[in-house]
């Protein structure tokens, strides 16, 4: 497998951090709220050399992507610049995996440019509304002048492991909370809810993968039915909500299995 890299892409209204490992069929890998593309810092190197070209963007507004102060970085948005990403790399068509919100990117961009996607994993995503919004209320009503507090609060909530909290010091002090409190004010369920018959529509190979103990989004209320309306298998994983850091090993399993069937060259 080809050394890591990174760089910064410039798109419109944005700059977007980027690793890039490997060589082969493109993998966009998308993280989601309120993570980095640190999400799949463990998953990645257990790729190993299974000849794709593993493609780890931070989604705008959160680690190190940036856009100017008034400009929405809704998962619309999100959407739009991915697709900047990948024709600014010079990538046709790639695979697309994506947790949590940022699975509401990957299902726009199947909805609005099903060329582009070759194939799409889900991992402990949204489904139309379904996007946990009650669990980011107290983020979005945050005061912004109180930022700094932001971070210890997020890290007791969910730093259960050395690995998350690593993820999550990406929004330490004023300036890393303001953008999280940004962040969770821009995300909008409703971008989702009308695009249920495209996906259903598209026929692209799909996959869901959903952590036992998912605290956020329910596997049978949320995973199912994504699971029905992309005609995927729904796969079980010994984990949370944060699959990719909680049990990377069987990530990157289900991921070998499912590219290697469904996202050769040919």
């Amino acid at each position: 497998m080809g050394g890591l890299i990174t760089v910064k892409i410039q798109v419109t209204n944005a700059t977007i951090a980027l690793d890039e490992v490997g060589e082969g069929t493109p993998v966009l890998l998308l993280h989601g709220f309120p993570a980095t593309r640190h999400l799949w810092s463990h998953v990645v190197p257990l790729l190993g050399n299974s000849g794709y070209r593993l493609l780890v963007p931070d989604l705008v507004g959160y680690g190190e992507s940036e856009a100017p102060a008034g400009v929405g970085v809704d998962m619309a948005s999100q959407a739009h610049w991915m697709l900047q990403l990948l024709d600014t790399l010079g990538v046709t068509r790639a695979a697309v995996v994506a947790h949590d919100v940022g699975s509401a990117a990957a299902q726009i961009m199947l909805a609005t440019a099903p060329q582009r996607v070759r194939s799409l994993v889900v991992l402990d995503g949204v489904y139309a509304s379904e996007w946990a919004m009650d669990a980011i209320a107290s983020i979005q009503a945050w005061d912004p002048q109180d930022a700094d507090r932001l971070f210890p609060v997020l890290a007791r909530r969910l730093g259960k492991s050395p690995a998350l909290r690593e993820m999550l010091a990406a929004y330490k002090g004023v300036t890393g909370g303001a953008r999280l409190i940004r962040a969770a004010r821009d995300l909008d369920p409703r971008q989702t809810e009308n695009i249920v018959e495209a996906l259903r529509a598209s026929g692209v190979p799909a996959l869901v993968l959903w952590g036992e103990r998912d605290e956020f989004l329910s596997i049978d209320a949320v995973g199912q039915p994504l699971a029905d309306l992309l005609g995927a298998r729904l796969v079980k994983l010994p984990g949370a909500h944060f699959t990719p850091l909680d049990c990377p090993a069987e990530v990157a399993m289900e991921l070998r299995d499912f590219l290697g069937r469904f996202c050769s060259e040919a």
